[in-house]
């Protein structure tokens, strides 16, 4: 063999695979995760999930008019601070009212009033135009009886979708407790996301029942990544395997995160915002119930030399 191709091959089998530090850093840095007593892993996203439960029994978030009825007027070439409005037209009709401000594709800004249902949406418009005589107004109503219907399609809409999930799931696992780890975690997702809208004044809309909808699907991948990994290891230990899925994992969420967080930067649409928000909620949520809750769940059921 020619000395030049002996030396090229020898250079290459010392030469460490491409982003192999990277990992080797990554896995270091999780490693503590690995650590941690499985017992400890299940308590503490268990406890949060309480808090979580309490905080939605006490502070549910706010419904919006698509689920409940009400007013929308939209007034176009308006730029005053929506807090400030809210305050000045709610004083002027006597009833509480909701302000949001927008600016469309092609630039054009205004503002949102939503008002209860039963108020003249021609009264609204009568009172902003004492203030802004110039602005543009347009003015849309929604009932009660269809508020009513699209809540009870919403709540339908999610049962279904999280009892298929959790049919799927025994399906594939066959196993109760890591397929119930799996449920589990996709419900904390949804319940601490549900408890941190309330806190923030998040409406629950149509908008924000999608992306509930939309934080299930991603919970599962996550979930299903760490499950196959951990009970179909090639590694020597558990801990080795987790440690793997944890790494490719984290890669997967703070990816997905970023690009929300950014869609949520960018965004003009309040619509697009709060899908954006409520999901960065879901997936900070998900990042302890999967990778510590689930984790610690199978870490203590596989300790016990049982195939799951």
């Amino acid at each position: 063999m020619p000395r030049g191709e002996l030396m090229t091959k020898k250079k290459r089998r010392n030469t460490p695979p491409i982003g192999g530090e990277t990992r080797t850093r990554k896995r270091e840095m999780l490693r503590f995760l690995a650590e941690m007593e499985p017992k400890k892993m299940i308590l503490y996203p268990l406890a949060v999930f309480i808090v979580a439960l309490i905080l939605v029994a006490v502070n549910f978030p706010p419904l919006g008019i698509d689920l409940k009825g009400g007013v929308v007027v939209t007034a176009y070439g308006i730029s005053e601070n929506p807090d400030e409005l809210e305050k000045w037209l709610g004083g002027e009709l006597g009833v509480g009212v909701h302000v949001e401000k927008f600016t469309s594709v092609s630039g054009v800004s205004g503002i949102r009033v939503y008002a209860p249902s039963g108020v003249d949406p021609l009264k609204v418009i009568s009172v902003l135009k004492t203030r802004y005589p110039d602005a543009k107004y347009t003015h849309s109503e929604v009932q009660p009886t269809f508020g009513e219907l699209a809540k009870r399609q919403g709540i339908k809409a999610v049962t279904f979708a999280f009892i298929a999930m959790a049919v799927v799931v025994f399906l594939f696992f066959r196993n109760p407790v890591s397929s119930l780890a799996i449920i589990f975690s996709a419900l904390s997702d949804m319940v601490i996301a549900i408890a941190l809208m309330g806190i923030f004044g998040i409406q629950l809309t149509t908008a924000t029942i999608a992306a509930l909808l939309m934080l299930i699907g991603y919970t599962v991948d996550s979930n299903i990544l760490l499950t196959t990994k951990l009970t179909k290891r090639k590694e020597d230990t558990i801990e080795e395997a987790y440690l793997s899925a944890v790494s490719t994992g984290f890669t997967m969420s703070t990816t997905t995160l970023g690009a929300l967080l950014m869609l949520w930067l960018i965004s003009t649409s309040p619509t697009i915002d709060n899908i954006a928000i409520v999901l960065i909620f879901g997936l900070l949520a998900d990042f302890m119930n999967t990778w510590i809750f689930n984790a610690g769940v199978l870490r203590w059921y596989l300790s016990r030399g049982v195939k799951a």
